[in-house]
């Protein structure tokens, strides 16, 4: 690094060069191509380096002028950042003596970073070497470094690699595939018709001298400190910012001249971080870097102070955490989007109600309250009593999302579980659509228009907007992207040697997963699954050469996975109150009919229909609309030469198939036809899954048509093309646009139970009996318990549990004659007749419920009811804190 004082920026100056006009060597001062007339340039950054540069510059014009041949027209450029000692006077002698040097000057140091980028954009050489001013690697290491880049400097021309389109092709829809590109430059396993996963032309664009490979002489070492913080940054470097490359900071690098200045016009670091900037940037655009071992010899006289590699920490925590405005500026539209749909939410935190949650929300904020209630009173978080007593609930068994319900217990401590379950759901969907956005981005379409829509698709289309009401475990999807992500990485060649790491990796993001969501974790495999296989068919090469890679990664993942979870799915499958398979009926599919029409809550819906085609209101799980449906065919048509489009395409329709159940009723008909989804339905993990909302698995890969699809609009010529482009898009996106949430104005929970009434009647062990008993119809006894920190148990509830001899899940509890009997009454009000035997069935449930006192309070149909418990009980109620209650005398 020669004697250059890293990170040391103060305040502008002036940068002047002098020496002859350099697109002509010579400095004839005319102009026949500028750019195109020098062969090579090498830029010198200087600080106080008046006695080393003189030596420097002589021995590089030497080697460069010993072979005219391989050199050709050559320029040298000396910048000196604003130099306190006579570096700028020992500059200006050598360009008087060579006119191929030229001098930049600036009246303030600012660092190495301005300096070399001040330089490389003040060049005009096809190719560009970046020295040292001290020469620590000989300048005969450029004949190294320029042979590998320039094998057949004509034939490279003729590739047609620019910078600005490295990896463009031909075809239809296949846009560069990457956006952190992996070792070597390559666009990470990007997918082009020409070139599979992870293959790109192996030019270089970059070669950089290397001290750590085998074959590199270090002929003069550095302090054994000085070396070891060396070697320490690079293991740094790798891991954070520039993996595979094992020396980013020898100073003695050739790059292709146009992707030089390129990459150093979009720099912003000034300080010693320059050089990972660049080779980071030469990453995300798909341009390879090589190493070569080179010789190297430390110079006295370094100016580095230990202070500077904490600058250096610095400047390499602003490269890895810098973000794109544009990228801002979709994060700030996403979050404001998800705010905008859940406001109703917001603006009334203590009363409003998700009005099509149905009881979802109740059951929702009371797994995140006994989440915190376990985890700060260190109970077990897989098993608890308060529902379902004295049986309990196995948590684990049911969508607690462990993943957030736990890192967010502070949150619902202090500020209540409704608020927790407000934030889940906006910034749970705002992380999701930003997850996708960097999918896109990465591995899809650099346009960044065209992966916001497609990403908001994914992430806002109508199925997302269904669950979001209710299920936030299908809402909070923000760990699929990144799954499918280092999924990929295991396809690509170049990042086979990585294989144990990415699977690792896979494991452990997998592993969270589970604890968010077992099954969208599931559908995901089906949904890569129908992909893989469908790509396999359009690219069997590309299946051959990742087959390999991907399982060896799949296994390792897989052992990684397996021992973080067994005992969790153990607890969950074989532990108390577990269950074998939940049953959900005959009309658990799509119809065919659900994804041409509208959802309930789309701008252009009608909830009337929706319904009738729905489950409920949670489960519209296909309603992407017809002029979507109709939008992604002519996509298909436009793009469908491009592998990418073909293997999405054969995804949509299986997944949508898949999605029809067992039965595929026609339309319009008395047509019933077998659907393809029987072979899955009574399998193991499937036989739980309700068939329609594998259609869910349309929205990511309906996203990345619609990227693709703007992505190639944007292009479009003329004019008039890209106008009818977004027309098109624009009428097939707005009608299925989401609206704000509905909200309602929940119940109030009663005094009794807010001011502690029921501590009189309830001693430990015993349960507080709601009248109904809590269930999947009515669950308001759970926001009793959320909102007033578990003071009690209830029997009954609204979870998933065991019912019958075979342990056959069902929703709730299991019924006992009396909860039928009030439920009955609760929704049809009709009072049966109570004689002796409904009088000792309820004695004998009150026992098992080991009940200490029932309550009533107000609802539809509660003179009934209460008239149906004093019966029952054979005494009439005591009005107390605004509810009916009837005390159980203890002698059980």
């Amino acid at each position: 690094m020669s004697g250059y004082a890293m990170g040391g920026r103060t305040e502008s100056g002036t940068d002047q060069r002098t020496g002859p006009d350099p697109a002509i060597p010579g400095g004839d001062g005319e102009d026949d191509g500028a750019g195109s007339a020098v062969d090579l340039s090498v830029v010198v950054p200087a600080y106080n380096e008046e006695r080393r540069l003189r030596p420097t510059l002589d021995a590089i014009c030497a080697h460069l002028r010993a072979d005219p041949d391989r050199w050709g027209d050559w320029e040298l450029i000396v910048v000196d950042d604003g130099s306190t000692d006579g570096t700028a006077a020992v500059a200006a002698a050598a360009a008087s003596d060579e006119p191929r040097i030229h001098v930049l000057t600036g009246d303030e140091n600012r660092g190495k970073g301005y300096a070399l980028r001040q330089g490389v954009l003040a060049s005009y050489g096809r190719r560009v070497l970046v020295t040292d001013a001290d020469l620590a690697t000989p300048i005969e290491e450029l004949d190294a470094l320029d042979a590998l880049l320039t094998p057949d400097d004509e034939a490279y021309a003729d590739e047609g690699y620019e910078a600005d389109e490295a990896y463009e092709t031909e075809r239809p829809g296949e846009d560069t595939y990457a956006d952190e590109a992996p070792e070597q430059g390559a666009p990470e396993d990007g997918t082009y018709e020409d070139e599979p996963y992870g293959y790109y032309d192996d030019t270089p664009a970059a070669v950089i001298g290397s001290r750590a490979l085998p074959g590199s002489r270090i002929d003069v070492h550095q302090r054994p400190l000085r070396e070891w913080l060396g070697r320490l940054g690079n293991r740094l470097i790798r891991l954070v910012a520039v993996r595979g490359i094992r020396d980013t900071q020898c100073g003695f690098k050739l790059f292709d001249g146009d992707k030089a200045r390129a990459a150093f016009a979009a720099s912003r670091l000034d300080g010693w971080g320059i050089d990972v900037e660049i080779l980071r940037h030469f990453r995300r655009a798909g341009w390879p870097v090589a190493e070569v071992p080179v010789r190297w010899s430390h110079q006295t006289g370094s100016k580095v102070r230990p202070a500077d590699y904490g600058r250096v920490l610095l400047e390499l925590l602003r490269l890895r955490t810098r973000t794109r405005p544009v990228d801002l500026a979709v994060g700030a539209l996403l979050l404001l989007a998800s705010v905008l749909l859940y406001k109703g939410l917001w603006t009334d935190l203590d009363r409003a109600y998700l009005a099509d949650s149905m009881q979802d929300q109740n059951q929702w904020e009371w797994f995140f309250a006994v989440t915190a209630d376990n985890v700060v009173n260190l109970r077990n978080p897989l098993f608890t009593t308060y529902q379902g007593y004295p049986d309990g609930v196995n948590l684990m068994a049911n969508t607690v999302m462990l993943g957030l319900s736990v890192p967010l217990t502070p949150v619902t401590l202090l500020f209540g579980p409704t608020v927790t379950w407000a934030l889940v759901l906006t910034l749970g969907l705002t992380g999701t659509a930003v997850a996708w956005y960097w999918l896109f981005v990465r591995r899809v379409t650099r346009v960044r228009p065209a992966a916001a829509l497609g990403a908001a698709l994914a992430a806002f289309a109508p199925p997302m907007m269904s669950h979001g009401t209710a299920h936030p475990n299908f809402l909070v999807l923000f760990m699929i992207p990144v799954i499918i992500d280092r999924a990929l990485r295991l396809c690509s060649k170049k990042e086979e040697r990585r294989v144990v790491r990415d699977g690792v990796l896979l494991g452990l993001f997998a592993t969270y997963q589970i604890f968010l969501g077992e099954e969208p974790l599931l559908l995901a495999a089906m949904g890569m699954l129908i992909f893989a296989l469908a790509y396999a068919l359009a690219r069997p090469d590309v299946a051959r050469v990742t087959a390999r890679p991907l399982l060896r990664g799949l296994g390792v993942a897989l052992a990684v996975c397996l021992p973080l979870v067994a005992f969790p799915l153990y607890w969950q499958f074989f532990g108390p109150q577990s269950y074998h398979s939940v049953l959900h009926g005959d009309n658990a599919g799509n119809s065919p009919l659900a994804f041409l029409e509208f959802s309930g809550r789309a701008l252009f819906g009608d909830e009337t229909r929706a319904d009738t085609l729905a489950m409920n209101r949670t489960e519209q799980n296909a309603f992407y609309g017809w002029p979507l449906t109709a939008l992604t065919f002519g996509i298909v048509v436009w793009l469908g030469r491009s592998s990418l489009v073909k293997a999405l395409t054969g995804t949509v329709l299986v997944a949508a198939l898949l999605s029809m159940g067992q039965r595929i009723r026609i339309p319009f008909t008395d047509v019933v036809l077998p659907g393809p989804w029987r072979a899955l339905a009574h399998q193991p993990l499937f036989e739980s899954v309700i068939e329609s909302r594998v259609a869910m698995i349309c929205a990511p890969a309906l996203g990345v048509l619609i990227a693709l699809a703007v992505a190639r609009i944007a292009d479009l010529e003329p004019r008039a093309h890209r106008v009818v482009g977004v027309v098109a898009v624009v009428a097939a996106l707005l009608p299925i646009m989401p609206t704000p949430q509905p909200v309602r104005e929940r119940a109030e929970v009663p005094r009794f139970i807010t001011d502690g009434m029921y501590r009189d009647f309830v001693v430990e062990g015993e349960s507080v009996v709601p009248v109904p008993l809590p269930s999947p119809a009515e669950a308001d006894a759970l926001h009793w318990q959320s909102s007033t920190g578990f003071g009690f148990s209830v029997p009954g509830g609204y979870f998933n549990g065991p019912w019958g001899p075979d342990r056959m899940g069902i929703y709730g509890a299991s019924p006992r004659y009396t909860s039928n009997l009030l439920r009955d009454v609760r929704y049809g009000g009709r009072i049966p007749d109570i004689g002796t035997s409904w009088r000792e069935q309820a004695k004998l449930d009150l026992a098992f419920w080991k009940a200490g006192v029932v309550v009533l309070a107000p609802q539809d149909n509660d003179e009934a009811l209460y008239e149906v418990v004093s019966k029952l009980l054979g005494r009439p109620g005591e009005r107390m804190g605004g509810a009916w209650v009837w005390d159980i005398p203890r002698a059980r």
